[in-house]
């Protein structure tokens, strides 16, 4: 299922182009193809938390059932950020050394292809992404062994893992499975501080371990496509990955007073942020400062490159009304430009069930609280 289709009339005209195109992509054939323009389909849909603690104990399980209301509701996309840990069969009693990271548990692993293929069964498409890479996460809760960014033991480890998948995977066409190489790189100075200053990878240094990823990816399977997140965070877009045969993922979060409205993990005193507002006016803050933002990402699906939102969304403290107002910007900005988003996470803080949102008349769906208006305002970008 993909967004944005020609009406019956039109798609029975373009059919012919559409396939001899996906012959060439490997998209499939009802994706909207565009001589200039973005050359991913605007997926749209959600990221599943299943394997994003490093720890199996804190493993979720999604739902069959999620899948089946994900497409019944029209999205056609999940990504899905793993640990890298925890599919590593290793003493968790004790710090994680080099020689760890190549210990994979086979049964761990078997899990994340259950959620693969529970997807696929429901005709959703899957971004398989390394949240956790060997030597860098954006988050804290995990001491790493050494510095993706600095050591060459590092980056052949970032390697190893991802010619497993790419080996384990080779069998799935590229309509079906993309590989997200690494969430939200950046710099920092305490890899265990959470709220430790962040800074934008140096341009030669985050092409040089891209590259070398994309290398082992396509060495093994030529034809998978391959998203890599944009540099300080997935904020800024990366020049320097235009000419290869890959796409790059933003991030729907800007402002973060609006989308991480008190939250801890963010800032060091979330208790005296102001409340926020949308279109924000002491600090001309709106849709068109977004487009400026996002200017040079549209700019690169313009020039035909290839473009996603790999995650968005708001934490649930920002005040419904003003979430509501700044995420129809977000979308809009999407949508105008053919760009597609997954929201971080369908259950939970940020998603549509059971966010726990104070200031929500929440709809009963099955058991959950479904957020209808989000919903709602998810299924207009579809139309």
């Amino acid at each position: 299922m993909t967004s944005n289709l020609p009406d019956r009339r039109k798609f029975i005209k373009q059919a012919g182009v559409l396939t001899a195109a996906a012959a060439l992509t490997g998209l499939p054939a009802t994706a909207k193809v565009n001589a200039t323009g973005n050359k991913l389909p605007a997926w749209k849909g959600f990221n599943l938390l299943d394997f994003f603690s490093p720890d199996p104990v804190q493993h979720r399980q999604t739902p069959e059932a999620y899948f089946k209301w994900i497409a019944d509701w029209g999205f056609d996309f999940i990504r899905i950020p793993v640990a890298y840990p925890y599919y590593l069969d290793f003493d968790r009693s004790k710090p994680i050394r080099p020689e760890d990271v190549y210990k994979v548990d086979e049964a761990a692993v078997k899990k994340i292809d259950a959620l693969i293929y529970t997807a696929h069964k429901y005709n959703l498409h899957v971004s398989l992404n390394l949240h956790r890479a060997p030597g860098y996460c954006i988050n804290a809760g995990f001491h790493e062994p050494y510095n993706l960014w600095v050591d060459q033991a590092a980056l052949d480890a970032f390697c190893f893992h991802w010619g497993m998948w790419a080996n384990r995977y080779k069998h799935i066409p590229a309509s079906k499975l993309s590989f997200d190489l690494l969430n939200e790189p950046t710099m920092r100075v305490d890899m265990n501080d959470q709220l430790a200053k962040r800074s934008a990878v140096p341009s030669d240094i985050y092409l040089k371990v891209a590259r070398t990823a994309i290398d082992t990816i396509h060495k093994i399977s030529p034809e998978r496509q391959i998203i890599a997140d944009g540099n300080n965070a997935g904020r800024t877009m990366i020049p320097g990955l235009e000419d290869l045969d890959i796409a790059q993922s933003c991030r729907g979060y800007s402002p973060e007073t609006i989308s991480h409205y008190k939250a801890p993990w963010v800032y060091k005193h979330p208790e005296s942020l102001p409340l926020p507002k949308w279109p924000n006016e002491s600090k001309h803050e709106g849709k068109q400062l977004l487009t400026a933002e996002y200017q040079p990402w549209i700019e690169l699906v313009n020039r035909g490159g290839g473009v996603h939102c790999g995650e968005c969304g708001c934490w649930n403290k920002t005040p419904h009304e003003v979430f509501m107002a700044w995420f129809a910007d977000v979308l809009g900005i999407f949508a105008a430009n053919k760009i597609g988003f997954a929201i971080w996470e369908f259950d939970g803080d940020f998603g549509i069930l059971n966010s726990g949102r104070a200031d929500v008349v929440y709809e009963d769906w099955h058991g959950h609280k479904l957020d209808r208006k989000m919903l709602q305002l998810l299924q207009q970008q579809m139309k």
